[in-house]
């Protein structure tokens, strides 16, 4: 086993496993029993590997799902949530300012709002604003004449 700092922080590596230290400090105080426990825990992985922030203010329970409405700091902002249903604060409204009642208005405007509309899989802006593709000539950029799937389609 090797204690090592990398590009991420510091890290204990045993053969091709590695596990993450919580401080540069802690490489030097780690003893081999220690590593061996961080080994025996599963290693954490994607989303579920970093803890969620704790509500900033519970605000009640919602009248139209009857679930509780938590205030939460997310990626984009302040959000209030009632489990299913997220809504971003507006312009207007602060973390501190929220009450119970304006937490229910922005749940129920989310709710009337919809889904938001599903993108089209598979679909890139670069390819269809590159010159060749809107000049419909059959040759590409180099001037020599097409041959591939594009040109069979005209």
């Amino acid at each position: 086993m090797t204690v090592q700092n990398g590009r991420y922080g510091p890290y204990v590596k045993k053969g091709s496993d590695s596990r993450s230290l919580d401080d540069e400090e802690q490489m030097f105080t780690v003893t081999l029993d220690q590593a061996r426990e961080l080994f025996a825990q599963p290693k954490p992985r994607g989303r579920a590997a970093r803890t969620a922030a704790a509500p900033l203010r519970e605000l009640g329970d919602d009248p139209a799902s009857g679930k509780p409405i938590v205030l939460r700091d997310g990626r984009f902002g302040p959000y209030v949530t009632d489990g299913e249903t997220n809504a971003s604060l507006r312009k207007g409204d602060t973390a501190e300012s929220v009450t119970p009642q304006r937490a229910v208005e922005l749940l129920a405007e989310r709710r009337a709002a919809g889904p938001a509309p599903k993108r089209q899989a598979g679909r890139s802006r670069a390819r269809s604003s590159g010159s060749a593709a809107r000049s419909g000539s059959g040759t590409s950029r180099s001037g020599s004449k097409s041959t591939g799937a594009n040109a069979k389609k005209r």
